[in-house]
């Protein structure tokens, strides 16, 4: 080394050490993280980098950022933005969401990024990042954990990936990588979660995946992976196994006896269910559907003792049950539909037996006196496959039906869109036998105190949802007059039964939607705490997210509250039924644009009533409580109330029987989305008109002419007719005068997604018909 180096070297020393260690890493960095904000366009929920006097060690966690460090290094880096890579139409389908500017360079921002060398968590998830994910990756050698999930990094995975020997967690879902797996990722041997759902992966499933024994989940759902799964047997530590949507083709390998999730359903799976699957004493949840599995299923299957989810409806599966099978005392969910099985219906699988199971078993051949069940030559194939003796000449017979079928199979294959099509319909068209499900044990509405401080959230989603989320906020009083001027009539947005609802914008410029709440029961401060936390934890992508809550009290006990304001996220685009009442055509939402809205609340009432416990029943659910976003999304609010107000005590108070009232409170909720349904076919339904004139005009839905009087005109121009039909056979089952007849939710939620997908078929086949023209 030359003296002018020498020299270089001894005055950066002096430099550094004159400035206290400590102020220099911190400017260093937030220099950087000022960079990356450059990059990522000014993002304005990153302008918090310029607050707290430059301390970024220091910051408030947000929604959208959360830095963690170790002796003033940055090591945990977490920032969450707004920019979908994908957005569900809710019908099978994703369009592209938004991406940075053409300008954003990849390139550059990763070169900036690895100067945080002590990064050892790294989660940049939503922020519209573009481009091939560069080698450099590789020079943050600390990671343990790194997600990008939901950008649009497209190309192969970086093979310089493999030398991050410390990372546990890699999730990179959602984005829009291709290519084969890479076959080095038992490099990766500390690896404890690799996630690659939804993107655009093509090949085999590498079987160096099985030499990374501490894998805990592997999640490559929604892929093109094809050909043979490898034996799994040898990850011992194995939890979760999710294949679904891919093109897999091979019998089933061995799995691990640590299994609790196997998810293999839509791909091209066969063969048998290994007896060995009636082993895995920790399964909780196995879904093969969709397959082409056959023969019967182990009994042992049914039995195992953790067991909660079974589904196996959509294959070729034939053969009878035993008499005595017994079901595992967790098992709340049978699917055996559309399959070949003949024989009785075993007792544990029958509904009226146990009222805690559902059971599907609709286009199967057993003998049982229902419309849903195959007759003649189709149950006689079945019997055929079932019972066929071992001889020369029946083998010979069997090769030449099974030659026949791959012929008849190749000449199907140029058909296999409308193959699927009618699949499909004939799965609905079976009107599969379902219930709500009911416990046998009383289970009380009303909550209490000692119940909600102990509330078990079991959703997956929930958990998910909550990961790094700020807690339920406390506000000052004085906050909320800030936010709103005082509650100035400028900021009010209306009332409703629940109170009247201001607009506010926070000191940080948030926009708030602030709720009014009148308490005419009285509760103890601390329970009431207790209740709006648990409300806050109820996190979905379509509840508006209540953020925080002030209870105005008099002081004078724990009992004397005033008033309770509850603070949401502000949702900008209106409610539905202001949309529904749209007169101009370019305006009024599409039918395919309804079934979207429609499904997404659906799928947020499922969640309220099965996704947590204690569930959230009366929801108060009408069009008016249905809010958009700004991209459409809807978002559904008001729900929880009768958990904060107590009012679930209340009627259950006048009730007997605390069994006959939860399942009043589930049918509620049906019977009241009935009558969105019912908004979303004939237009806002006007005030005055009572219920009985609505249910007779039900009727007028059973011919053409009276759908053309009643069904509003956007819907009859937009729809295609099987898709209307499915939307009203549903409506009238929801608002059937008799509760025990109505749908549960998740059958709502089925039939909905199906007649999204029938109407995303008919408007394919449209835009595809113009096209030849």
């Amino acid at each position: 080394m030359g003296r002018r180096s020498w020299l270089l070297m001894v005055v950066f020393l002096s430099l550094a050490f004159c400035l206290p260690m400590s102020h220099g890493l911190q400017t260093y960095q937030r220099q950087l993280l000022l960079q990356l904000k450059k990059h990522l366009e000014y993002p304005s929920f990153l302008d918090i980098l310029e607050s707290n006097n430059g301390d970024i060690c220091n910051l408030s966690p947000t929604s959208h950022l959360s830095i963690s460090c170790q002796d003033n290094v940055v090591t945990e880096l977490r920032i969450m933005g707004d920019k979908l890579a994908k957005v569900s139409d809710f019908s099978g389908f994703a369009i592209p969401g938004q991406t940075l500017s053409e300008t954003f360079s990849i390139d550059s921002f990763v070169t900036t990024l690895t100067r945080l060398t002590s990064l050892r968590v790294l989660s940049l998830v939503s922020l519209g990042i573009w481009g091939p994910l560069p080698d450099k990756i590789h020079r943050l050698y600390s990671l343990e954990l790194l997600d990008l999930r939901s950008n649009f990094f497209f190309g192969s995975v970086p093979p310089q990936l493999s030398r991050l020997v410390k990372l546990n967690t890699l999730v990179l879902d959602g984005n829009y990588f291709n290519g084969t797996l890479p076959d080095w990722l038992d490099s990766l041997s500390n690896l404890e979660t690799l996630c690659l759902k939804d993107n655009q992966f093509t090949g085999q499933f590498p079987s160096s995946i099985c030499r990374i024994t501490k894998l805990t989940d592997i999640v490559m759902s929604h892929n093109q992976l094809t050909g043979n799964l490898p034996d799994l047997s040898s990850l011992t530590s194995l939890l979760v196994l999710d294949l679904r949507e891919n093109q897999l083709e091979s019998d089933l390998p061995a799995m691990p006896k640590s299994l609790v999730t196997l998810l293999l359903s839509n791909n091209s799976i066969s063969g048998k269910i290994p007896d060995q699957f009636g082993q895995l004493s920790e399964l909780q949840h196995l879904d093969l559907s969709s397959n082409q599995l056959n023969g019967t299923p182990p009994s042992s299957l049914f039995s195992l003792p953790n067991i909660s989810y079974l589904n196996l409806a959509s294959n070729k599966m034939s053969g009878s049950f035993p008499e005595h099978l017994h079901c595992g005392s967790k098992l709340g969910f049978v699917d055996i539909s559309s399959n070949k099985f003949s024989g009785g219906l075993p007792s544990c699988l029958d509904s009226v037996s146990d009222s805690k199971r559902e059971v599907k078993f609709g286009g199967n051949c057993l003998s049982l006196e229902s419309e849903n069940q195959h007759k003649g030559p189709y149950c006689k194939e079945a019997n055929v496959e079932e019972k066929k003796p071992r001889s020369i000449a029946v083998g010979v017979l069997a090769a030449g039906i099974a030659g026949t079928i791959i012929v008849l199979g190749l000449l199907a294959f140029g058909m296999i869109f409308f193959c699927r099509r009618y699949r499909t319909k004939r799965t609905f068209e079976q009107n599969i036998i379902s219930k709500v499900v009911q416990d046998n044990t009383p289970v009380p509405t009303g909550v209490s105190s000692e119940v909600l401080a102990n509330a078990r959230f079991i959703s997956q989603t929930a958990k998910l949802g909550t990961q790094g989320a700020p807690a339920c906020r406390v506000f000052a009083l004085e906050e909320l007059k800030d936010a709103t001027d005082n509650f100035d009539t400028s900021t009010f947005l209306g009332e409703g039964s629940s109170g009247k609802v201001y607009k506010g914008r926070l000191e940080n410029g948030t926009y708030v939607a602030i709720r009014s709440l009148a308490m005419l029961k009285k509760h103890s401060i601390q329970n009431l705490k207790v209740r709006l936390d648990l409300v806050s934890r109820l996190q979905h992508p379509h509840l508006v997210g209540l953020l925080g809550h002030c209870i105005d009290g008099s002081g004078q006990d724990d009992f004397s509250i005033n008033k309770v304001f509850l603070i949401y996220e502000y949702v900008p685009n209106g409610n539905y039924r202001a949309h529904l009442s749209e007169t101009s055509p370019e305006k009024a939402l599409k039918w395919s644009d309804r079934l979207a809205i429609l499904i997404g609340v659906a799928k947020a009432v499922h969640f309220l009533h099965s996704g947590v416990i204690p569930g959230a029943f009366n929801n108060k659910l009408k069009t008016n409580n249905i809010l958009l976003d700004e991209h459409g999304i809807p978002k559904l609010s008001d729900y929880g109330m009768s958990i904060i107000t107590g009012d679930s005590e209340k009627r259950e108070a006048k009730r007997e029987a605390p069994k006959s009232c939860h399942r009043i409170n589930l049918e509620d909720d049906v019977y009241n989305f009935g009558f969105i349904l019912l908004e979303s076919l004939v237009g806002p339904i006007v005030t005055g008109k009572g219920e009985a004139f609505l249910l007779n005009e039900m009727a007028s839905f059973g011919s053409q002419d009276g759908r053309r009087k009643i069904v509003d005109p956007t819907v009859l121009t937009t729809c295609s007719q099987e898709s209307l039909s499915i939307l009203v056979s549903i409506t009238s089952k929801c608002i059937s005068p008799e509760p025990s007849t109505r749908p549960s939710f998740e059958d709502v939620l089925w039939n909905l997604q199906y007649a999204a997908q029938v109407q995303a078929m008919a408007d394919a086949d449209q835009r595809s018909d113009s096209t030849s023209q």
